[in-house]
């Protein structure tokens, strides 16, 4: 397969934070928008961001909560929005180009899991419908301040997307659920669709980009036991990092960051970046993305899939 999926030399790397990545980065009158921007990665995102000028709408399924842990930032905006609820997802839309407004950066951050089976909406995945479905509509509602803006979209993805290819016969898991492969898949999901973004969005100024952020200990691991995180040797019995890869959530955030801001990207876009730089093909337990997750065709069908499960399509 023909790729673009080669290291371009960023300068950047593994240690690498959003505040370096943003240094010299003047984001005064940009609108940056942040799924699960008020924990986790997607606070340090929100915070790095609003750093450098940008204002940033943090879209959050708990607003209370948001509001409280973005208290003290200047610039930030907090809306109410369930990606596990289309209704909501809808409503969010609505309101956000009721109001004119365009968007310059938007970042796919929210997510779950490894959670126990869960059923949303008319049954879906849980990690599937709020991971890939719920920011698919999300994104194709906002498509006019999108197109509007030449937009940067980044979706946040992980290594985790290794576990599962797009299980197309049987997405929703209804013949036996794996927590892990369903994680994988959610996550694969997540770069298939900056793929086919990318390719649907470029002639209007919009470009896609996934990425891994890291390993990071953050809130996403909620729904893990400790004796599992222990067994994996993320941590001790007393539940303190043991990774020596593992990195500090400014670090987690830096990939993000960088792929929705980097003039390094300018005239890029439909790929898939770790450690603030494009990564390589990986078929094996290197670093770097499977070729099943970035392969045209199978984004086109995901498009699809997800248009026809969701009601919704900018595209069509």
């Amino acid at each position: 397969m023909s790729t673009a999926q080669h290291k371009i030399g960023s300068g950047f790397g593994h240690d690498s934070t959003a505040d370096e990545v943003l240094n010299g980065i003047d984001l005064t009158g940009k609108l940056a928008l942040v799924t699960g921007g008020y924990s986790g990665l997607g606070l340090e995102t929100t915070r790095a961001l609003a750093k450098a000028g940008a204002h940033v709408v943090v879209p959050a399924r708990r607003p209370e909560a948001a509001q409280e842990a973005l208290a003290g930032i200047d610039g930030v905006e907090v809306s109410e929005l369930d990606l596990a609820d289309l209704a909501s997802v809808r409503s969010f839309a609505d309101g956000f180009l009721a109001s004119g407004r365009t968007i310059d950066l938007q970042i796919n951050n929210a997510g779950i899991m490894a959670c126990p089976e869960t059923r949303v909406g008319p049954g879906w995945e849980a990690q599937f419908a709020t991971n890939h479905l719920g920011h698919f509509a999300l994104t194709n509602h906002l498509w006019p301040a999108l197109a509007d803006g030449g937009a940067r979209v980044v979706s946040v993805s992980s290594s985790g997307h290794r576990g599962s290819d797009i299980r197309w016969d049987d997405p929703q898991f209804e013949q036996g659920y794996d927590k892990w492969a369903a994680y994988g898949q959610a996550k694969t999901a997540n770069i298939l669709f900056a793929v086919q973004l990318d390719a649907l969005g470029n002639d209007s100024g919009v470009r896609a980009f996934a990425l891994h952020p890291g390993g990071i200990l953050t809130p996403l691991q909620r729904h893990l036991p400790r004796e599992e995180m222990v067994a994996f040797g993320w941590i001790d019995e007393q539940g303190n990092p043991l990774n020596p890869a593992f990195k500090s959530p400014e670090q987690g955030a830096a990939t993000q960051v960088w792929a929705a801001t980097s003039p390094q990207l300018d005239g890029l876009g439909g790929l898939f970046c770790e450690d603030c730089e494009i990564t390589e093909l990986s078929t094996d337990d290197a670093p770097g993305v499977r070729p099943y997750a970035v392969d045209p065709a199978s984004a086109e069908r995901l498009w699809t899939l997800s248009a026809d499960l969701t009601g919704v399509n900018a595209f069509r």
